[in-house]
């Protein structure tokens, strides 16, 4: 019985020591400045960045996360014609809407569409983004459908009260890894008009 204790004890802690070093490790975020921080939201310039990009027919988070991640992360782990593995960035951008949605990981800024590696997989493309106005809620938390579109309901409320403009889809990040527990962070973003 002592022995089960123990290594009971043993795995909570690596459990706790994994947890906390996932919640504090440095992983290259996508660059923004915030514009403009109000008590609810945010609105934040993106300068442009490098994608590697998936689209598929699906028209929810759990499909699109799961189908989308598998193919993007098969890529930066050497799923391409030079065997490359490329770290990988935070936030995962999914666009998820009734037509076709996507999910893009941000490439490292060390690449652009000219210097990363074909990938093996033809679905994958690559785009380099425009210089981006957004306005930006957060969440903790696990998402899920429910969530995303209470959370985008919410910044909509939010961007009307205020007479903030948007326009297009709005967007999820997701910026932990799936067996991350502690410290999750999620956002919506929308595109805004902003001078």
């Amino acid at each position: 019985m002592k022995t089960i204790i123990i290594i009971t004890s043993i795995l909570v802690l690596l459990l706790i020591i994994s947890q906390i070093y996932l919640a504090m490790a440095s992983t290259e975020t996508q660059a923004f400045t915030v514009i403009k921080k109000e008590k609810d939201f945010e609105i934040r310039l993106y300068p442009p960045a490098t994608m590697a990009t998936v689209s598929m027919k699906v028209k929810n988070y759990k499909e699109m996360s799961s189908s989308g991640f598998r193919k993007l992360a098969s890529f930066i782990f050497g799923g391409n014609q030079e065997k490359k593995n490329i770290a990988m960035t935070t936030p995962v951008h999914l666009d998820i809407n009734d037509t076709s949605s996507s999910m893009s990981f941000v490439m490292p800024s060390i690449y652009n569409v000219s210097n990363l590696p074909i990938p093996n997989n033809s679905d994958i493309t690559f785009k380099t983004t425009n210089d981006e106005h957004v306005a930006a809620i957060q969440f903790g938390g696990y998402a899920d459908d429910k969530e995303i579109k209470a959370n985008a309901l919410k910044l909509k409320n939010l961007l009307k009260d205020n007479g903030i403009a948007y326009f297009g889809n709005f967007r999820f990040l997701g910026y932990n890894a799936p067996f991350q527990f502690l410290g999750r962070k999620n956002e919506i973003i929308v595109s805004v008009l902003w001078e």
